[in-house]
């Protein structure tokens, strides 16, 4: 395979730009999973300090933490008792503040997670709500709302689960005859955005992290949050939506951005939008800096989808100045080779099922190709922990699944538990390294520690080690816009540069059934895979050339 041009210093100093979000690599940590420093079976902060080292040595230019705070981890974290601290399984935040420090030492920024939409039935606010009564003040912080039906025992509307394939209501009666609204879990009631104790209280929050050196914030769900006050039936077609993107929400996060610009603060939402026009509205210059592009992330493998993904998320962006986000898994979504290896590569919430199969080897060849294509295209690249070791979806036994989406489903959905499998470090250590002590929260499958860092950071054919050089060599195609270049059906070719005058790499993908001849160009920066024996481009192949 090619083999890059240096490039690591141009990587780091632009993590010194007050820009460096527009084109940077973010990393997400699912702390739970990454590293378990104190041998607990969970990871923690000390096993991310531990990492920082592999961290910078992969050259990632920013941290993304799922987050980290006191919860009773109903869902994953994201039932937050208090945003202003760390759950004790992670450890203190005094250490969250060392962690951010150190990773800042080596040219690596932090975000945290923020979910504004709910909070954890176990939050100080809930529980004095519930404590309350109706009619109380502490009651007007969440949605309470008498039942229907002649002795209210019918919930207040018709309103969907936000988990797909849940059968559950939203809604959830207390013994006083009263029902709270919750999206989500009953364990995660909602707020209400129209009350300005709850919008003054997340500015404070912002403030609380920023001032602890964070330089960003990921927003969850972060079109839920304002409702319609009359909370109408769904059923009846209101427009707009009772629950999803309404026009008020705006302003909260106008405020938010002047709390943001006071710290030079960036902002990633987390946007699930069908309409390209509304989705911009988040991105206009005094809102959200960027936005999760799932387009990309839950495109089939196909040349013509990608291309036509590529093209309308670069033309939803530019009219507000905003850069894409590329994005190929997360922590809610089946992991790239595996869902590249399946007869239906794109991917939907409402398919997820029990035992499809998928061909591991396909799909490695193309996730690799994905990695070269996704790192070469205009804007950030988020990477999920694991991608760069090219873990597949682990099956986890019925009776240790933790994730609510399968108990919601009636167990029909496999839940998200396939992709947080915690990673392996030291392939024959115990719990292939991932901590000396107890057993994993979610266990490892066997011969996971094939995939181990210390088996793959030595092997110059590993996809740890072909991340670690696309990375460092993706200055390369600089910060210009993307032109295609004609190539035959089925694949992909494009050229960047410094700026719209000039020409500085080239990508090429091919997604075709046969080999493909390469643009004329001058070298080869790097390959996902070998050139066949006339210097072709194989089939799920993709090449960086200089032109």
């Amino acid at each position: 395979m090619g083999q890059p041009t240096p490039a690591r210093t141009a990587t780091r100093t632009r993590a010194t730009d007050r820009d460096w979000w527009r084109d940077a690599v973010i990393y997400q940590v699912y702390v739970r999973s990454f590293a378990d420093g104190d041998g607990d079976g969970t990871g923690d902060l000390a096993g991310v300090r531990s990492r920082l080292p592999y961290l910078a040595q992969l050259g990632v230019d920013a941290l993304w933490f799922n987050p980290w705070y006191p919860s009773p981890m109903k869902d994953g974290g994201y039932d937050v008792a208090d945003y202003r601290g760390i759950d004790p399984a992670f450890g203190t935040l005094a250490e969250a503040e060392k962690l951010i420090a150190e990773a800042r030492e080596l040219g690596i920024r932090t975000i945290v997670d923020i979910v504004p939409n709910h909070v954890s039935d176990r939050h100080p606010w809930f529980r004095a709500a519930v404590a309350a009564g109706p009619g109380s003040p502490e009651r007007e912080l969440f949605h309470f709302r008498p039942g229907r039906g002649a002795h209210g025992e019918l919930p207040p509307n018709d309103w969907p689960s936000q988990f797909v394939g849940s059968t559950e209501p939203v809604w959830t009666r207390l013994p006083d005859g009263e029902w709270y609204l919750h999206l989500f879990t009953p364990e995660q009631p909602d707020l209400n955005w129209a009350h300005p104790v709850v919008r003054q209280e997340h500015e404070d929050i912002l403030r609380f992290w920023f001032e602890r050196g964070v330089a960003g914030v990921r927003i969850d769900s972060a079109a839920l949050l304002a409702k319609d006050p009359a909370l109408p039936d769904l059923a009846a077609g209101p427009d707009p939506h009772p629950f999803v993107d309404r026009d008020e929400l705006h302003d909260v996060y106008r405020a938010w951005r002047r709390v943001a610009d006071a710290y030079d603060g960036v902002f990633v939402g987390e946007v699930w939008l069908p309409d390209p026009e509304r989705f911009a509205r988040y991105l206009r210059p005094d809102e959200l800096h960027t936005a999760f592009n799932f387009s990309f992330l839950s495109c089939p493998w196909d040349a013509g989808r990608l291309r036509g993904s590529i093209d309308s998320t670069l033309a939803e962006h530019a009219p507000v100045g905003a850069p894409a986000t590329w994005v190929l898994c997360n922590h809610d979504v089946t992991r790239t080779v595996t869902r590249y290896g399946r007869a239906d590569t794109g991917f939907d919430f409402a398919t997820k099922a029990f035992g499809t199969p998928a061909d591991l080897a396909l799909g490695t060849r193309r996730a690799r190709a994905a990695a070269l294509l996704s790192l070469a295209l205009p804007g950030a690249v988020y990477l999920y922990q694991g991608e760069e070791l090219g873990l597949p979806e682990a099956d986890v036994p019925v009776d240790r699944l933790h994730d609510p989406m399968y108990f919601r489903s009636g167990g029909a959905d496999p839940g998200r538990d396939g992709c947080r499998v915690p990673l392996p470090w030291t392939a024959d250590a115990p719990h292939a390294g991932f901590g000396s002590g107890e057993e994993p929260w979610l266990p490892q499958p066997v011969g996971w520690g094939a995939y181990a860092v210390d088996r793959q950071q030595h092997d110059a054919d590993s996809l740890l080690t072909l991340y670690r050089r696309a990375i460092a060599a993706r200055p390369a195609f600089g910060t210009g816009p993307l032109t295609w270049l004609p190539a035959p059906e089925g694949v992909l070719a494009f050229t960047r540069g410094r700026d719209e005058s000039r020409t500085d790499a080239i990508c090429v993908l091919n997604l075709a059934a046969t080999p493909t001849e390469l643009p004329p160009h001058t070298g080869l920066l790097l390959t996902s895979g070998p050139l066949d024996d006339t210097g072709r481009l194989p089939r799920d192949t993709a090449a960086w050339l200089t032109p």
